[in-house]
């Protein structure tokens, strides 16, 4: 696929999730949970990053929630101050304090007392634009995720799991898998669970 073709991908899934309504996002929530619930990488991780939605994507403050409930500890992704296009993993509480950084997303406000390294999270639920059934994923086209989690292609690991996060309505039918990609082992929607 054509550097073109994903721009043009990605504005049409954008669009299609934008274009919910706020009790389609509610409900979709509520199923995704529900179905993350049934998952053992999901009930036996202690240390999991999760994102704060922003452009349409997929509701995780009932997972959020949830975490906290069963004492899990959550992280939330951090522009890195310093390397480029990487992020930081941010202990999130209830009374965080919080920041809008540089694309109006929330993040925890500097300074930051409890930042956990990439490599010693259990799970990663990580927003996307789009997916296929066989781990194919589309991004916002920054990298960071693909940047961040670089070592579990070069060092062949399988921790953290990376999970993607979506509406069902992402999907398509299938997604080239770009050199630079760092693979999810799954993807969890409103309406499914796809594990590779």
């Amino acid at each position: 696929m054509q550097l073109e073709e994903r721009k043009q991908l990605r504005q049409t899934l954008r669009h299609r999730r934008r274009s919910l309504s706020a009790k389609q996002h509610q409900r979709a929530a509520v199923q995704l949970l529900k179905r993350l619930k049934t998952q053992a990488f999901f009930r036996t991780a202690k240390h999991i990053a999760i994102y704060l939605p922003n452009d349409g994507e997929i509701e995780t403050n009932p997972i959020i929630q949830w975490c906290w409930q069963h004492n899990k500890h959550v992280y939330l992704p951090v522009l890195h101050p310093l390397a480029h296009n990487r992020l930081w993993f941010v202990r999130y509480r209830p009374r965080t304090a919080m920041t809008k950084n540089k694309y109006g997303i929330l993040e925890p406000k500097m300074p930051f007392r409890f930042i956990r390294d990439a490599r010693r999270l259990d799970l990663v639920l990580m927003p996307l634009v789009g997916f296929d059934a066989d781990g194919g994923r589309l991004g916002m086209g920054g990298g960071y995720y693909d940047r961040t989690f670089a070592f579990i292609k070069q060092h062949n690991v399988n921790r953290p799991k990376l999970i993607g996060l979506a509406h069902e309505l992402q999907r398509v039918a299938t997604l080239p898998i770009a050199a630079w990609d760092v693979p999810v082992v799954g993807v969890a929607t409103d309406e499914a669970i796809y594990l590779n």
